[in-house]
């Protein structure tokens, strides 16, 4: 049988070696994911589909082999054959070390799955800069695994070896006409395969979380290579804050941040997790409420009727009289896991990439669904798009939410775009999978994705406002905003309805853009509140999206212990508000009409925020100090693991 391999291996020429190492990986990473399913089997029988775990799980060992492929494809196919067998020791050893890496991997995930329960991510890398005391760790607790991974790591290097060489020595050259033919086509399907996707969006840690009642088989859908591969990019977007605008004392970071927001650090309650605290909602309730935050894409206050924006927000502008609209509301950034950040975890923003995308916050990082979840909630996101964008389902399906209705769910939408379903599949879906709850209390994140170039929506379905061109930003707004309405249309009529507070809120502005260091007037967004017992009044209190979370849960009586250090804009006076934007590198803090902005190694500097435009004027050294708070504070929680429900395995 193996002669019978070798001999279709060799027919395939220049591609006999990349072909080799293609078939050696799959057939590790294939048989150590039939071992695990059987020792994990009692926790994976639960899921319907258990064989998705096979096939995600070959599109995901694709990905690094195409990678790893990327180089030896050119090579290869270009390069004369007395070169290749010139550097023949080098080849072997590049197709080797892959291999053994590989394997050694899979090995080794056994024992972090039983520590950590999850495939080998960031931590596996942090330990390699303690190699002392992990060794002496893993050898104490069991080292006969470390003896039988040595031993059997070592066979199969020096098998791999052997193949290689082997093969290499049988390598035969395409011919020039052919060599012509296969470089752009090998090229294109090793590309193809590294991102795993012909959508814009590669495929990503996300694409294998297909199961909504088994996390296992989420990871055993994995291969624990591409994990950590995926771990250490990650860790390359994390940025500590000290080093571009200064350093302050931690000490000092928490006496400003409680000097400045409603957040009083109880320590009775939790010693070890920074300013967590006991909330009292405003408002007393005998049943839970219902909890949906309907997050609008690019929905910027300048577009909104009832803020004094462009005429296109007719639903939101009508219901704006029956609940509170805040009209003072600014995001945190200028991406849509911002929106996320800021409006579901209450976490503040940092000058690197949003904590949906890195690594230490892929689990047991606090969200509201991860509240909600610990008391009693079934919690749930409804997307019309892949939810492995961003790797949103990664951040979601760890960090409190159970079920991700996202667009393979959606069965005969009635328009898709390039983004996913349109609006209005969105909200009938999320109609759909809210009346089905019963009286188990509920949280839901709906995320929509209309309002999005290329601008995409079904036609006939609004009357336009660029009349000449259906596909604008205008346009795509209003039509956001006729799904706002249909859905309030149907919740309505349903039972869960009355004891539900909805949550409209924008992500984010449109394109951010100015002269500005930070053009805070792009940061001016909408948020509508209604629901049983929310006032029905504008209020223009200064705040932030950090702000919304603790003021949802203040409305629907939600009595909790968390981290967050939003305010309860219910009982906040109205002339302590604040708000935080991150702005690429620039973080800006502002109270009242004074903003303080701190740019990478600069002095900060305090500005005058009138009629959209800033004025600098003298230092506010007191605010200054508390902007660098607001700066510094999220990092040195995201990295100490500190913004959570729970002490963290360090």
């Amino acid at each position: 049988m193996f002669k019978r391999i070798e001999e279709i291996l060799l027919r395939s020429k220049s591609l006999a070696p990349i072909l080799t190492m293609s078939l050696l990986t799959l057939l590790i990473t294939t048989l150590f994911r039939l071992v695990y399913m059987i020792i994990y089997w009692d926790r994976i029988s639960m899921e319907p589909e258990p064989w998705k775990i096979f096939m995600l799980g070959l599109r995901i060992d694709l990905i690094p082999i195409c990678y790893f492929s990327i180089l030896p494809v050119l090579i290869f196919i270009c390069v004369p054959k007395k070169i290749i067998l010139k550097t023949k020791a080098i080849w072997t050893l590049y197709f080797t070390l892959f291999i053994t890496i590989v394997f050694m991997m899979e090995m080794s995930t056994y024992a972090f799955i039983e520590q950590y329960d999850l495939r080998p991510d960031r931590i596996f890398i942090e330990y390699l800069d303690h190699m002392k005391e992990v060794s002496q760790t893993v050898l104490g607790n069991n080292p006969w695994s470390v003896l039988f991974t040595f031993i059997f790591t070592t066979v199969v290097a020096l098998i791999s070896r052997k193949i290689f060489s082997h093969i290499i020595d049988k390598y035969t050259q395409f011919t020039t006409g052919k060599s012509i033919f296969a470089v752009p086509l090998m090229s294109g399907l090793v590309f193809m395969g590294a991102r795993s996707s012909i959508s814009p969006r590669p495929a990503n840690i996300s694409t294998a979380y297909f199961s909504n009642v088994s996390k296992m088989a989420n990871e055993l859908s994995l291969n624990s290579t591409f994990s950590v591969f995926c771990a250490y990019l990650k860790m390359k977007d994390e940025k500590d804050p000290s080093r571009r605008y200064g350093k302050m004392p931690i000490t000092e970071v928490m006496k400003r941040i409680e000097k400045t927001s409603q957040a009083k650090w109880t320590k009775e309650i939790n010693n070890e997790i920074p300013f967590f605290h006991h909330q009292v909602p405003s408002v007393k309730t005998k049943r839970p409420k219902n909890v949906v935050i309907f997050l609008q894409e690019s929905l910027g206050a300048e577009y909104v009727g009832c803020l004094g924006g462009l005429p296109l927000t007719p639903n939101i502008d009508s219901l704006s009289n029956d609940g509170l609209l805040l009209t003072n509301l600014y995001s945190t950034g200028t991406r849509t896991v911002r929106g996320i950040e800021g409006t579901v975890a209450g976490f503040l923003p940092t000058p690197g990439r949003s904590v949906v995308k890195l690594g230490k916050s892929t689990n047991n990082f606090f969200t509201v669904a991860a509240l909600l979840k610990s008391l009693g909630y079934d919690t749930n996101f409804v997307y019309g798009g892949m939810s492995n964008f961003d790797d949103m389902k990664t951040f979601f399906k760890g960090n409190g939410i159970q079920n991700v209705y996202d667009e393979p769910t959606f069965t005969n939408p009635k328009f898709k775009g390039a983004w996913g379903v349109c609006d209005e599949d969105l909200v009938i879906k999320a109609n759909d999978v809210f009346k089905q709850k019963g009286d188990k209390p509920f949280f839901a994140l709906m995320l929509s994705t209309s309002n999005h170039a290329p601008f995409e929506y079904p036609e006939n379905s609004i009357e336009l406002y660029d009349k000449e061109n259906p596909a604008t930003v205008h346009n795509a707004m209003k039509y956001a905003d006729h799904a706002i309405g249909r859905f309030f249309e149907m919740a309505k009529k349903e039972e869960y309805f009355k004891n539900t507070i909805f949550v409209i809120i924008a992500d984010h502005n449109t394109r951010t853009y100015g002269d500005a260091i930070v053009p805070v007037h792009k940061f001016h967004i909408p948020a509508l509140i209604l629901g049983p017992d929310v006032p029905k009044e504008r209020l223009n209190t200064l705040s932030s999206q950090v702000d919304i979370v603790p003021t949802v849960l203040s409305l629907a009586g939600i009595e909790s212990n968390h981290p967050m250090i939003g305010n309860d804009l219910t009982t906040l006076p109205k002339d302590k508000g604040r708000a935080i934007m991150q702005f690429g590198q620039n973080h800006a803090y502002r109270t009242g009409n004074k903003v303080v902005i701190h740019q990478p190694n600069l002095p900060a500097k305090t500005y005058l925020y009138k009629e959209n435009k800033l004025e600098l004027i003298d230092s506010d050294t007191e605010m200054e100090k508390d902007g660098l708070a607001y700066a510094l504070l999220p990092w040195y929680l995201y990295s100490n693991r500190l913004y959570t429900l729970k002490k963290q395995d360090l």
